[in-house]
């Protein structure tokens, strides 16, 4: 199997992870995000969305990291993606969940229009009216996570880490990138701190850390 993806990829680094802590044989090819490789004819032959990540396994190509996930897990038998119609339900929608309002108003709206120029709005007076209605958001979602979907649990769909898991670590902690905190969302804080500490945590999300070294400086507005 081969995967085109990028160390800093909120949506690839969790694919990372779960071959890493799978011992799943994938050949990474980077795809470099910071030159604009992604807009290049040669991988918008391989993905006209121009995203990453995308796996090959043989002749199949699947993008979407969350579809992903789920082929992996699936592929190997994993017990993070139980076959129990309900349990696997259950992560089905907190990964919609993740991947839908969340990442739009945490990640799209509030990190992104901090963090990445070409994803800008050009007009500053605009960019900020949507930074603040990402903090709006973003702070809805997060008390939904932490009161709702985490609660006294140490992962988000219950006592056992799922892919659920993966995914919305990958997207929670852009928020490291700006110097998010989550104070006030202790539940939150707790289940970050629970995926961090998993053994290959730090390999494959060795790109994030170097994107926190490269974002130093400015002042974010963060949650």
């Amino acid at each position: 199997m081969k995967l085109y993806t990028h160390p800093i990829s909120p949506l690839g680094r969790p694919v990372m992870m779960f071959i890493a802590d799978n011992n799943i044989s994938v050949e990474e090819v980077e795809v470099d995000l910071i030159s604009g490789a992604q807009y290049k004819p040669e991988f918008i032959a391989i993905n006209p969305n121009s995203a990453v990540p995308v796996l090959e396994d043989g002749d199949f190509r699947l993008s979407e990291s969350s579809a992903i996930l789920k082929y992996l897990a699936d592929k190997i038998g994993s017990a993070t993606y139980p076959t129990d119609l309900k349990s696997r339900a259950k992560i089905n929608s907190a990964m919609d969940w993740f991947n839908t309002g969340f990442y739009n108003g945490f990640g799209h709206q509030l990190c992104y229009q901090q963090l990445i120029p070409q994803l800008q709005i050009a007009d500053e007076a605009a960019r900020h009216i949507v930074i603040a209605r990402g903090k709006t958001m973003a702070e809805k979602y997060l008390s939904v996570l932490n009161d709702h979907m985490i609660g006294a649990n140490n992962y988000v769909c219950g006592p056992n880490v799922t892919i659920a898991d993966y995914l919305g670590s990958g997207i929670t902690t852009l928020g490291d990138v700006t110097g998010c905190n989550f104070a006030q969302w202790p539940n939150v804080r707790r289940w970050i701190t629970t995926m961090k500490a998993r053994p290959n945590w730090a390999s494959a999300n060795v790109g994030l850390q170097g994107w926190i070294d490269m974002a130093r400086g400015p002042t974010y507005v963060t949650v």
